[in-house]
């Protein structure tokens, strides 16, 4: 399996790594660097979703990547219990470099990263059309190059091979 940084493969996909900064569910920090790691493949679709997206003006900007098997364990001290946090014991897609955390940059979405109520999930209605309509966008975009939607979190997607993929903690 090969880890690879993402902005190596897709320079133009911005970051905001958001467990390298306070700016998160948690307050605090738990990644020591802003850098987002994905596995080749699932870097390589991502990289094809941001061709895509430019064509109409739009960018990506990428939350979460691969996430250490520690860093998981220390969410779920936090957030047990919970759709929107996996089991360490069980171990989470992120875990594994095969899903990624992400929203259009610069544009309304239904609610905050991270924010874990109904207004996350993906059938949510409650908010401006506009929000709901970035939301609909972002997803077809990642699904036409096989991502997989969570459904209780708009930002959230797995590449479709993740099972091939052991979980690590590197």
């Amino acid at each position: 399996m090969n880890l690879v940084e993402l902005s190596q493969i897709s320079p133009r996909i911005l970051l905001d790594i958001r467990y390298a900064t306070a700016n998160n569910f948690m307050g605090r920090s738990v990644y020591p660097s802003e850098s987002c790691f994905l596995l080749q493949k699932t870097a390589e679709r991502l990289h094809q979703v941001q061709l895509n997206l430019e064509k109409r003006g739009l960018c990506l900007k990428v939350f979460d990547g691969y996430r250490p098997l520690s860093v998981q364990k220390i969410l779920w001290q936090i957030f047990p219990n919970s759709p929107y946090i996996a089991d360490p014991a069980i171990g989470s897609k992120h875990n594994r470099g095969a899903a990624v955390d992400l929203t259009l940059a610069d544009r309304l979405m239904p609610s905050e990263f991270d924010e874990f109520t109904e207004r996350a999930h993906h059938s949510y209605q409650g908010e401006p059309q506009e929000a709901l309509e970035n939301r609909d966008i972002l997803r077809r975009a990642m699904e036409a190059e096989g991502f997989i939607p969570y459904e209780e979190e708009w930002w959230h997607y797995d590449d479709p091979e993740w099972e091939k993929y052991p979980i690590l903690d590197v």
